[in-house]
């Protein structure tokens, strides 16, 4: 069952691919060049092999494969994803601005004599050597706006995507913020973690840059690491040599971490055993009690959502139930709408990803809908909810419009 259902989305998703990379080719191609012209045909074979190199990021990368393999299909075909997303989009775009210029008033008059001119040149020209004919002007003009609008949309998403390539991998910005917990002691006021999510290391997002990321935390010289999750896009052991850095992390009173859905799909309790050997220390359904405040984490909701098999979901009793309430609490989820059923326990302060921020605009408004929050500080009923846009990117390599960062949280007593 697994195989055929793996064949039939396979199938679908080619058939899709190709369908829309066959649109791209007719307004790239086929509507800006004469018949018979070698770009064409040229068009085709570059078109072919991109959507192929996309088809192969998007079943390979993350897989089983050798890692050298999902770089070698990754980089291209995600990086080609992303550009396919917006030439697709402003194309779409593009559809309009020609129907509206075709519509012009005059403009059927136009095309209509011009017919006429053409036909009278033919019968004028019978018994005679055949004479070239002019194009008509108004498919002159198709052309020329079909060029237009070609060059147009190729050069906006190339420019956006080379953008969002220096933004998707650059070093995570260190973003402050302050948070008021009423019951916190003053004492701890000034209390400071560095809240990270959704690296998402894998073949394309190696050791270089794990070690750029746990330079920058350290950089933050936190009290406390909160890692909430999406670590990694890959098994824990594909990925050993990428992730090693991570021990390296410094925080006065350690480095916690909860799985994310990515963490669900590969096998969460390797994870959780592969942090323990990096020092860090791994919150499945469970809380620990420090000086200041109860630290919880949950696993990702992925697992109910989805019927994972063989992964543990979320037991919000079991992490936040039977404490007192008079301490205290902050709370690691994954997704941010886990503030659902962590509703009546007394959470103070959720800590969450996820949503990277939309990653590439204009997926931003989806992801508020699936999500609930997109990013920052928002209330929730009596709880703070603080999403960070993460650190890293899944799927293309990109990021538009969300910048990624690692967050500087300083607790504050009221």
């Amino acid at each position: 069952m697994a195989l055929a259902g793996f064949v039939i989305r396979f199938l679908a998703v080619t058939v899709g691919f190709a369908a829309l990379h066959y649109y791209l080719w007719w307004r790239l191609c086929r509507d800006t060049t004469e018949k018979g012209s070698p770009w064409r045909p040229v068009g085709a074979v570059i078109l072919g092999v991109l959507a192929l190199l996309g088809l192969l990021a998007r079943f390979f990368t993350p897989s089983d494969a050798p890692l050298a393999f999902q770089a070698f299909v990754g980089w291209p075909g995600l990086i080609w994803f992303g550009v396919f997303l917006y030439l697709f989009g402003l194309l779409v775009i593009g559809e309009a601005l020609r129907w509206l210029l075709f519509r012009r008033k005059g403009e059927a008059r136009d095309e209509f004599f011009s017919h006429l001119r053409a036909l009278a040149t033919r019968l004028r020209s019978r018994g005679k050597a055949p004479e070239p004919e002019p194009e008509p002007a108004v498919h002159t003009r198709r052309k020329i706006l079909s060029r237009a609008i070609g060059v147009g949309a190729a050069s906006v998403a190339t420019a956006t995507v080379g953008t969002g390539l220096y933004e998707g991998y650059r070093t995570p910005r260190l973003k402050p913020v302050s948070v008021v917990l009423p019951k916190l002691d003053r004492r701890f006021d000034g209390y400071r973690i560095a809240v990270i999510g959704d690296t998402h290391f894998s073949a394309i997002r190696g050791r270089g840059y794990c070690e750029r990321v746990v330079d920058q935390v350290n950089r933050a010289q936190a009290d406390l690491i909160a890692f909430v999750g999406d670590l990694a896009s890959n098994e824990a052991e594909q990925i050993r040599d990428a992730t090693d850095p991570l021990a390296d992390l410094q925080a006065r009173d350690g480095a916690f971490f909860v799985a994310g859905n990515a963490e669900h799909y590969v096998g969460a309790d390797a994870w959780y055993d592969r942090v323990a050997e990096l020092g860090m220390t791994g919150l499945p359904n469970t809380r620990v009690e420090l000086a200041g405040f109860d630290l919880a984490g949950i696993n990702d909701l992925i697992v109910d959502q989805r019927g994972i098999a063989g992964e543990t979901g979320p037991d919000y009793e079991a992490a936040l139930g039977d404490r007192d309430p008079a301490r205290p609490l902050v709370f690691m989820a994954h997704q941010p709408n886990a503030i659902r059923g962590a509703a009546g326990y007394g959470v103070d302060l959720q800590l969450s990803g996820h949503t990277h921020g939309g990653q590439m605009w204009p997926v931003h408004y989806a992801s508020r809908i699936r999500s609930g929050q997109l990013t920052g500080l928002e209330r929730h009923g009596d709880t703070q909810v603080y999403v960070t846009n993460g650190a890293g990117t899944n799927g293309p390599p990109i990021r538009v419009g969300a910048a990624s960062d690692i967050t500087v949280m300083t607790l504050r007593a009221p």
